[in-house]
């Protein structure tokens, strides 16, 4: 758990140096920390390079916490477009994966006034 710790540690402060050198020694990209997230899950969000390396290396674009949210959620609804477009471009995320509330990313950005995100989502989903 240690190792998983360190990982997810670097991905949350956006050391994309330090992500990078944990993962070619050998640590679990999706390895849970003592808090039960993933690096994914915790990494700055305002670093599409950092979550283009973690996609690159395996990481599950769509796990969710105990919440039902995955980094697709808190991404739309914080406004970062460059971060969801590599999570939907590299990743495959699911766009239309709900939240325990039922909420698409789409919803949350909605809520949230980031129209370039719902823009965005829009264009992958016509009816939206």
């Amino acid at each position: 758990m240690a190792n998983n710790d360190e990982l997810a540690n670097a991905a949350a402060q956006g050391n994309y140096d330090k992500v990078k050198e944990l993962l070619h020694n050998g640590a679990d990209v999706d390895g849970i920390n003592s808090f039960g997230r993933t690096p994914l899950q915790v990494m700055k969000m305002g670093c599409p390079e950092l979550c283009r390396l973690l996609l690159q290396h395996g990481a599950d674009p769509n796990r969710q916490d105990n919440q039902q949210i995955a980094l697709i959620h808190d991404v739309a609804r914080e406004g970062f477009l460059d971060t969801l477009k590599v999570l939907i471009e590299v990743g495959n995320a699911d766009a239309n994966l709900r939240d325990k509330n039922n909420h698409r990313p789409i919803d949350l950005a909605k809520q949230h006034g980031h129209l370039d995100v719902v823009n965005y989502l829009g264009n992958l989903n016509p009816a939206d």
